[in-house]
């Protein structure tokens, strides 16, 4: 099958799904495309149960599988949608609220990934599944970052008080591009000691010392980071000397793919590197580089982009059930894992906070809602797809996507009423 047959499914499906959600289910648009998507994927496989021989999830899953997920979204979709959501960042909010964010971007997510490591290496004892603590510690890795997707979209439903969103928002951004480059520290130190072959993550020939971390983490994090304030400017200055509405949305559209391809060939964070230079193209650039026109049309068309691949994305999270469907053995500690997550959550929010709360003041609520509003969404399923093949892929895989399930669905519809109860 084709890209373009492909992409006309996706896309169909999506506006089809989009359409009975608005008339019947009035779910948030992201939220309604999942369940939907996942109440079609069960009836599937119950309908493939009933009648075998008719073999219609053989022949959806055929569809899926020639979509490679990790693929699709990390070094495609992923770009588009960081630097959508940093173009509409406030950076005057983020610039107060840096430290916040950075501590939790960073510490937070460190915390997150050990606590989660340690207790699901235990359960996977309690299980009799035989998960080695490094491994444990990559699913700790993937699943401890919030989904900037996943989280911009939450704010499009629920009103959140603007420091709070700008901390929220900032957090699930950076700590994005910390998780992955924590993810790729992590899947290369399990792969360089437990003799699995490199797959497509990447590979280390002997064991890793403190300076290869070190220097990883540094040229993945640092790296990005630099090559999106460069790319920015160079976009900003390009903008800045012409008035032509549509070569500067031009501009900002090959800013982003050619940024993105060169942070890969680099091997640097290439999601680093998108919101670095969305939020100079979007304060800075918007501010200084574009008239009333140009402005107008940039943001409209970063916004519909967004609105689409947002659309895309969360209809495959809900249609990739038929894919990890094989892995429901391991359905009770996949259930385990969701208040392990929460719980490495909490201590993810409440130790910076505590560090933090005597030099800033917080929102009325906003722990509760910085625990319960840390959504994951497709880049760990992402992630966990991205594994090299081995016994600990499937397992990991599985958790992960009940995780995620769990976290866009339940938390997802209950944000707005704990909001409205916790805040105002």
């Amino acid at each position: 099958m084709s890209f373009f047959s492909i992409a006309a499914i996706l896309v169909g499906l999506s506006a089809l799904f989009g359409f009975i959600n608005h008339r019947f289910l009035h779910l948030p648009h992201t939220i309604g495309l999942v369940v939907i998507a996942l109440v079609t994927s069960l009836a599937i496989i119950g309908f493939d149960l009933i009648s075998p021989n008719v073999r219609i999830g053989e022949t959806v899953i055929g569809v899926l599988r020639q979509i490679d997920f990790n693929e699709t979204l990390m070094r495609g979709m992923l770009s588009f949608m960081l630097f959508a959501g940093a173009l509409h960042a406030d950076f005057s909010a983020f610039r107060t609220g840096r430290l916040t964010i950075g501590v939790m971007a960073c510490l937070g997510t460190m915390i997150s990934t050990f606590a989660i490591g340690g207790a699901m290496w235990f359960l996977a004892g309690l299980f009799g599944l035989d998960l080695p603590f490094i491994w444990a510690l990559v699913f700790g890795a993937l699943i401890s970052p919030t989904d900037p997707v996943a989280v911009l979209s939450l704010f499009k439903t629920v009103q959140v008080p603007d420091t709070l969103q700008a901390k929220m928002a900032g957090e699930s951004l950076f700590n994005d591009g910390v998780g992955v480059v924590v993810f790729t520290v992590v899947v290369a130190i399990a792969l360089s000691g437990g003799g699995v072959g490199a797959g497509e993550t990447g590979g280390h020939g002997g064991s890793m010392g403190a300076l290869d971390i070190v220097w990883l983490f540094a040229k993945e994090a640092g790296g990005g980071a630099a090559l999106g304030l460069v790319a920015g400017y160079i976009g900003y200055r390009a903008m800045h000397g012409i008035d032509e509405p549509s070569l500067e949305v031009l501009i900002t559209l090959a800013l982003v793919m050619v940024t993105y391809a060169l942070a890969l060939a680099l091997h640097m964070s290439g999601p680093l590197a998108m919101v670095v230079a969305g939020l100079f193209i979007g304060n800075r650039g918007v501010k200084y580089a574009m008239s009333e026109k140009t402005r107008a049309d940039v943001l409209t068309f970063w916004t519909l982009v967004d609105e689409i691949l947002n659309s895309v994305l969360f209809l495959l999270i809900g249609l990739e059930v038929l894919v990890v469907a094989a892995g429901i053995s391991h359905i009770w500690i996949a259930l385990a894992a969701i208040p392990v997550t929460l719980l490495a959550r909490a201590l993810s929010v409440t130790i910076p906070i505590a560090i933090l709360s005597r030099r800033e003041t917080f929102t009325k609520g906003a722990v509760p809602v910085l625990i319960w509003g840390g959504l994951r969404g497709g880049i760990a399923v992402a992630l966990a797809l991205s594994l090299p093949d081995n016994e600990y892929k499937a397992p990991i895989l599985s958790i992960t996507y009940g995780v995620v399930l769990f976290s866009i669905i339940v938390q997802g519809l209950t944000v707005k009423p704990l909001v409205e109860r916790m805040v105002r």
